[in-house]
C-alpha cells in the first residue's frame, strides 16, 4: 500500500514533539522515523485535544445565565434536552442517584469523539476515528473506566460476583461467560466506530473528487459545462450532511453505551 501522505497538521506536530516522540518509542521497542515519528492519525487526534481545550477555556469565560450565547446553548443541548437524549439525561436514566459523578468523564468522551468525527469536513483534515487504533484506545479508555467504577463501587468482591450471575452453581460457567462478553465491548467498539466512519469519508472524499473532475470535464465540451463547474459546490452537501449526521449517530453511541457499561458496573441489581 502506498504511504499516506503527511498532512500539514502532523508535520506541525512532527517539528514540536518529534524528539520526544522518537525517545519514548524506542524505548517501547519501536523504531520509527526520528523526522516523522507521528503518523497522521495521532497529530489529528492531538490537534483536536488542543482545539477542545481552547474551545472550552474561550467558553467558560463567556458562560452566562441570564444571557446564554448560541454555542452555550448548543452546548447545553448536548448536556440535556427535551428528547432526553443529552449526556445527563441519559446518565439520569440509566444510572439515577450518583451518576452526576460519571458526567465529566462520559461526556468528555462523548464529546472527544463527536469533534473527531467532524473534523474532517475542515479542507485538508482527516477524522482520526477513520484509523482503527484510535477507537480501539477509547474503547480501551471505556473499558479501563467502567470496571474501575464499579471496583470503585461495590469493592472487589462484590463486584467480582457481578461475574458469577446470580446462581451460584453456574458460575463456572458464567464467569468464563461474562469474560468474554466484557472482551467483546472492546470489539463492538472499536469495529461500530472505525468502520462507520472509515466508509462515510471515503464516500465523501471521492464523491467530492468526483464532482470536481466531472465539472472539468463538462466544461471542456460546452458552455452548458460552465453550469455543471458549480456541482462540487452543492452536490458533495447531500454527503457532507450525511457524513455529519454519521458522526453524530456514531457520537451517541460511543456515549450510551459506555453509559450503560457503567450503569451495570455500580447499579445494584434487584
Amino acid at each position: 500500500m502506498p504511504e499516506e501522505a503527511e498532512l500539514w497538521v502532523t508535520k506541525l506536530v512532527n517539528l514540536v514533539l518529534a524528539k520526544p516522540a522518537t525517545v519514548l518509542l524506542l524505548a517501547l521497542g519501536f523504531h520509527p522515523n526520528p523526522a516523522e515519528p507521528i503518523p497522521n492519525h495521532i497529530a489529528m487526534e492531538l490537534f483536536v485535544f488542543l482545539l477542545l481545550a481552547i474551545f472550552f477555556f474561550w467558553l467558560r469565560a463567556r458562560l452566562s445565565v441570564e444571557r446564554p450565547g448560541a454555542v452555550q446553548q448548543f452546548m447545553e443541548i448536548l448536556i440535556t434536552n427535551p428528547y432526553r437524549l443529552g449526556v445527563r439525561d441519559m446518565i439520569d436514566d440509566f444510572i439515577g442517584h450518583g451518576g452526576e459523578r460519571y458526567l465529566a468523564m462520559l461526556g468528555s468522551i462523548g464529546l472527544f469523539i463527536l469533534f473527531m468525527n467532524l473534523i474532517s469536513l475542515v479542507p485538508t483534515l482527516s477524522s482520526p476515528t477513520a484509523q482503527y487504533s484510535v477507537p480501539l484506545g477509547c474503547a480501551v479508555l471505556v473499558f479501563l473506566y467502567y470496571n474501575w467504577c464499579g471496583l470503585r463501587s461495590k469493592g472487589p468482591l462484590r463486584y467480582g460476583k457481578h461475574f458469577a450471575g446470580p446462581i451460584p452453581a453456574l458460575a463456572p460457567l458464567m464467569v468464563p461467560v461474562e469474560m468474554f462478553s466484557h472482551v467483546a465491548r472492546l470489539i463492538s467498539l472499536t469495529a461500530r466506530l472505525w468502520a462507520n466512519m472509515l466508509a462515510s469519508e471515503v464516500i465523501y472524499s471521492l464523491i467530492l473528487g468526483l464532482t470536481v473532475g466531472l465539472s472539468i470535464f463538462l466544461e471542456k465540451l460546452s458552455p452548458v459545462g460552465y453550469v455543471a463547474t458549480l456541482a462540487p459546490f452543492f452536490l458533495p452537501v447531500i454527503f457532507m450532511a450525511l457524513h455529519i449526521f454519521v458522526a453524530f449517530v456514531q457520537a451517541f453511541v460511543f456515549t450510551i453505551l459506555p453509559i450503560i457499561y457503567v450503569s451495570g458496573a455500580v447499579v445494584e441489581q434487584h
